[in-house]
């Protein structure tokens, strides 16, 4: 896929995170030239953080930043010294439940660095800004699958309520300023190169060492995991399509086939090749019991299409995990 000339160079915020790692690498295989920023913050292992940079600088259309997008002086100054044809904005503060012991960091990183950078964009005439939702919008529900006209006004956490909080503010830019604002509500994203921090990461190193993993809710969960190669090539596809889709637009990228908490941990010992020992435990705070994904929107308006089978997209993971904890890190090529 040639891209079109006016979208070459993408500024992607969040660039050392899960997604953010593999939508820059495969917008790079594409022929964009793609420039990174991120904090690189401690809410999980910096290494991690730091292997994916030091993957992505093994390409000649990479650049790379270490720019807090809470830090206005910082962020005005890359704005400036580059040309930026598109952005898209993964940075913020991750976590349901350290939303509730760290609520600051979230109004930092979330509200006042979201502002920060959709105004650097209108401040430099970038019109094309895409950022991440997520599905706990939706709350606590069970009626799903989630439509993006569903209702969305009873956020579980204050991280749900941030993320909410940016598609209001992206729908007023793109109201009084003209710009083309598209959210994209992530569900459960998951597969190698991964947040330490996930239940299914976490899981993989628990059960490894023969310790106990904790299930909430005594296991009543329900979730729309979504493998990271579909999620990347449903945001190609969006860019390809951008030209054709409204001013402002809400998208789910989920998988659209829910799995109960339990078959998902016996799919996860199925790639590792070891039983779980479970603890039951009660519904944690922030949490919800149920997600899915009405994909329908997103299919129609630019053919997403997620294909990658839970069990297939665990295995990719532990080939990865193995790869990487086992065998000694960055041994891959680019």
């Amino acid at each position: 896929m040639e891209p079109e000339q006016k979208y070459k160079k993408i500024l992607i915020t969040g660039v050392a995170g899960f997604i953010g790692y593999h939508l820059s690498r495969s917008l790079m295989e594409n022929g964009y030239e793609v420039f990174g920023i991120d904090s690189m913050n401690g809410y999980y292992s910096t290494q991690i953080k730091h292997d994916r940079i030091e993957l992505l600088r093994r390409s000649p259309n990479f650049g790379f930043s270490a720019v807090n997008i809470c830090q206005r002086t910082d962020l005005e100054g890359l704005f400036a010294a580059n040309k930026f044809d598109m952005v898209i904005h993964l940075a913020a503060q991750a976590g349901v439940r350290y939303s509730l012991d760290a609520p600051h960091k979230y109004a930092e990183s979330n509200l006042i660095g979201f502002v920060n950078v959709i105004e650097a964009c209108r401040q430099h005439g970038i019109s094309k800004f895409l950022f991440a939702s997520s599905s706990s919008v939706y709350g606590n529900r069970s009626d799903g699958p989630f439509s993006e006209n569903g209702p969305t006004d009873e956020p579980e956490s204050l991280y749900a309520a941030t993320k909410k909080a940016n598609e209001l503010m992206a729908y007023s830019y793109a109201k009084q300023f003209g710009m083309q604002t598209i959210g994209l509500r992530f569900f459960s994203v998951y597969g190698p190169w991964g947040r330490p921090d996930m239940a299914y990461f976490s899981f993989t190193k628990k059960i490894l060492k023969g310790e106990t993993i904790p299930v909430f809710n005594k296991g009543e969960m329900v979730r729309d995991f979504t493998y990271i190669d579909d999620i990347v090539a449903g945001v190609h596809q969006l860019i390809d399509r951008l030209d054709l889709l409204p001013s402002y637009r809400i998208y789910n990228l989920g998988n659209n086939h829910p799995v109960k908490i339990m078959d998902f941990i016996q799919a996860l010992e199925a790639a590792i090749g070891q039983k779980a020992q479970i603890d039951y435990l009660p519904m944690q705070a922030g949490d919800v019991i149920f997600t899915c994904a009405d994909i329908s929107a997103a299919q129609r308006d630019f053919g997403y299409n997620p294909g990658v089978d839970l069990q297939e997209g665990l295995n990719q993971f532990m080939i990865w995990y193995n790869d990487y904890f086992l065998d000694g890190r960055l041994t891959f090529s680019y």
